[in-house]
């Protein structure tokens, strides 16, 4: 018998049995979908994660507090701002972020980000606006409660009306929308549009109160001068901002190249545990192949008795129960490729899933695995059977 001939008894098994079939590839389809899916969502949240570090621009660092304490201050934030000490910066933002509820009309919407800073922040953080205007320096310095709303914060609360001019009212106190940031891609955890950001006098004053800020935004005048500022600012708040207990720094300088390496690196941690729980389905599948195979022998043992009988030799037997087990996990596998491609057009926990090659691949390669590994168990077991035992099974 050759092989065209042994592949066409495989496929007449697999066919005598039609729900037993299909039920058994559901098995493989869903573990490959599984795979596939879940990488592309880990794929795709590092893509988005990136995609706002490098919109953030290359050019910026981030003073950050090393304690709870603080110790950062808008002294120390001037003092960052000095042509003398920090030739290379090209700006400083102070920043004091809490989160708000704002009031219009009987509407509340909670802002999990409520910004407060200056005018510079907008640039150095590659955060326009996209209708009406960002804030003055003169509106930080007189402390006017003016407010620019991200794109989410516009259609919660404005849903169908320009807010631009409208008031909304802020633990207490009224700010007058003077503008709406661009739109900006999110990471599918975290709404960056969520967000309103006011001058910072006005927001200490209704808000935050006079404590240490959150954070220090400093923009480099050329991207190719990072190092160099981040070594500036280093020696200037080492004179501001004293050192701990045990004589370590109390502030942390984050560039944006760096925060891309560390949101890297834990996107591929993130992606390879997602890959790692979907391929469990894929171990399910297989047993289930194996399962079965092994009803389909002992179905079918009768069968083999006579075949064998006419003169079928043991590697006949053996090839065309694996070719089962193997058809069914190939087919299976194709078609959780397919339901895979088709689920990555939907976004998936806020996340747009972006399929990896090689994960199609390698999700692919296992499944034939799975079909030769665990038909191995029923194929060997139908090849070892004795004719005359075959014959009597009943």
């Amino acid at each position: 018998m050759n092989f065209p001939e042994i592949v066409r008894f495989a496929l007449r098994g697999i066919g005598a049995n039609k729900l037993r079939s299909a039920l058994t590839m559901l098995g493989i389809m869903i573990g490959v979908a599984a795979v596939i899916l879940l990488v592309a969502v880990g794929n795709g949240s590092a893509q988005a994660i990136a995609t706002r570090i490098e919109a953030l621009g290359t050019n910026t660092l981030t003073v950050l507090s090393a304690d709870r304490g603080g110790g950062l201050t808008v002294k120390v934030s001037d003092a960052l701002d000095d042509p003398m000490l920090a030739p290379d910066v090209r700006s400083v933002s102070p920043v004091v972020s809490t989160s708000a509820t704002l009031t219009y009309e009987g509407a509340e919407h909670q802002v999990g980000s409520f910004v407060g800073t200056t005018p510079a922040w907008f640039t150095a953080s590659n955060f326009p606006a996209a209708r009406g205007a960002v804030f003055t320096a003169d509106d930080e310095t007189q402390a006017r409660r003016v407010v620019v709303i991200g794109q989410t914060v516009a259609e919660e609360m404005f849903s169908g009306v320009d807010p631009i001019g409208l008031q909304v009212t802020v633990g207490g106190a009224l700010f007058t929308v003077v503008g709406v940031l661009a739109e900006k891609s999110s990471t599918g955890f975290q709404d960056l549009n969520d967000i309103a950001v006011a001058p910072l006098s006005a927001v200490r004053q209704v808000l935050a109160g006079y404590g240490p800020l959150s954070s220090i935004l400093v923009e480099a005048d050329d991207p190719a001068g990072v190092d160099a500022v981040q070594s500036q600012i280093a020696t200037v708040l080492d004179q501001r901002v004293p050192a701990g207990s045990d004589g370590a720094a109390a502030y942390r300088i984050q560039s944006a190249a760096q925060l891309l390496e560390t949101q890297t690196e834990t996107a591929d941690t993130f992606t390879t545990l997602l890959g790692a729980v979907a391929a469990i389905s894929l171990l399910v599948g297989g047993i289930g192949i194996t399962n079965i195979m092994l009803v389909t022998v002992t179905e079918r043992t009768r069968e083999i008795g006579i075949r064998k009988a006419l003169g079928a030799p043991r590697r006949v037997i053996l090839t065309q129960f694996l070719i089962e087990a193997t058809l069914l996990s190939v087919i299976g596998g194709g078609l959780g490729v397919a339901a895979a491609v088709i689920g990555s057009r939907f976004p998936i926990v806020g996340v747009q899933p972006v399929i990896v090659p090689s994960s199609v691949v390698l999700a692919l390669g296992v499944s034939v695995v799975i079909g030769l590994f665990f038909g191995g168990l029923p194929a060997a077991r139908a090849a070892r059977l004795r004719p005359i035992d075959a014959l009597r099974y009943e």
